[in-house]
């Protein structure tokens, strides 16, 4: 009986802490920029489409702009960009007209004065206790409302994906006090092979294994510590092939020195130049091939867009597959591009859920409603949005 007791207790002190303990599942938040909804159905993605199969899956109709910041940000508020203020990757706000908010201005793009007109959902969640880590995600590394994750890095894209994964692995090694209850994971290679090779290209279907591969490996580490797992996997926004012989140049509507090109591509976004009358107006507004423009008050309202003083006076939507250029181009007009309507479909993106209450097709969901679903599963009450909780009422059936 001694030598029984004595082998128990070698048992007892030798098993590995996670062992001895209930877990509490963690809420992982996983952004694929750039994964069209349909590229799920290319029969390349085993551990994606394994998680599909056995929870929920859909599409994200993105807001527009279907850019990467302002959808991103509408995730994590529920606002769309005309609400959560960052209505473009690039734009210019009255308060500040010396300077423009860019993605490769740090300066700016890290300034709290460009986010804080909406408060994300790490953000909500520590003010309520739940610990938060961000393994990369927009805004994520800004001290929003004077507050960053407990958790976050700054974004570097020479960080490997193994190395994502296995820092957020080891954020869970943590004990139970200082373990993250919601993380944010980002991945950026479709996004990226997409816009340089197209959304048909081989490469793209190489970045789409790589990162199915890794939501694996986070899935099986996640599985080896017995650590429970409420998954939501999204995209900003989808993919459209381009090309050069599908160009709209400004500069043949307009003397480029009467305009401020704030953005150009899919869509444009333009400012009148000091002193220009109505030159700018009767020269844009007007019927054009392969592109619409309207002032930011006239937009039409399914957008949702044109509120916000930072969206700037002249709109302009490009045809799907055609490029808006105010000059000569700043990047080879080639591969791929999103910023269309997001009435397109090529415009829309993944949304996947595991080990959550929702199963089946949820059909097509504007993306704005993962903020309620996503507070839902960390258990903190959301603040006003623009979300119906169109997916939260599905948990309720």
């Amino acid at each position: 009986m001694t030598r029984l007791l004595s082998l128990l207790l070698l048992l007892f002190v030798a098993a590995p802490a996670h062992a001895q303990e209930t877990r509490r599942p963690v809420t992982i938040l996983i952004s694929i920029d750039g994964f069209r909804a349909d590229y799920l159905g290319r029969g390349i993605t085993p551990n994606l489409s394994k998680l599909a199969a056995d929870g929920a899956y859909g599409a994200l109709r993105p807001s527009f702009p279907t850019k990467t910041f302002p959808n991103h940000y509408a995730i994590v508020t529920g606002k769309r960009p005309d609400t959560n203020g960052i209505v473009g990757n690039n734009m210019i706000d009255p308060r500040r007209p010396a300077v423009k908010f860019s993605l490769g201005d740090p300066k700016q793009s890290l300034d709290p004065f460009w986010w804080d007109e909406a408060e994300p959902a790490w953000v909500t969640a520590n003010k309520a206790g739940v610990r938060t880590a961000t393994m990369f995600w927009p805004g994520s590394e800004v001290a929003i409302r004077e507050t960053r994750p407990p958790d976050w890095l700054r974004y570097d894209e020479h960080v490997g994906y193994a190395q994502r994964v296995n820092t957020i692995l080891d954020w869970m090694r943590r004990p139970a006090d200082i373990r993250p209850a919601f993380v944010t994971l980002y991945l950026e290679a479709v996004d990226s092979a997409g816009h340089e090779f197209g959304p048909d290209s081989t490469e793209v279907n190489a970045a789409i294994g790589e990162v199915d591969a890794r939501i694996g490996d986070l899935v099986a580490g996640l599985a080896a510590m017995d650590q429970p797992v409420q998954l939501l996997i999204v995209a900003d926004h989808g993919m459209r092939a381009i090309d050069e012989s599908r160009i709209v140049q400004l500069a043949d509507l307009i003397d480029l020195p009467s305009i401020v090109a704030v953005e150009t591509g899919p869509y444009a976004a333009i400012e009148p130049a000091a002193g220009t009358d109505n030159r700018v107006y009767e020269a844009l507004l007007k019927p054009h091939d392969h592109m619409r423009c309207n002032r930011r008050e006239y937009l039409p309202e399914r957008l949702h867009y044109g509120h916000n003083p930072r969206v700037a006076a002249i709109i302009c939507i490009a045809e799907p597959g055609w490029t808006i250029l105010a000059g000569p181009p700043q990047w080879p007009v080639k591969g791929g591009a999103h910023g269309y309507d997001n009435q397109d479909d090529q415009m829309l993106a993944l949304f996947l859920a595991s080990g959550t209450p929702l199963k089946g097709d949820v059909g097509i969901v504007d993306n704005i409603e993962i903020y309620p679903l996503l507070m839902r599963l960390i258990g903190v009450t959301p603040l006003a949005s623009d979300a119906s909780g169109t997916l939260v009422k599905r948990l309720e059936r």
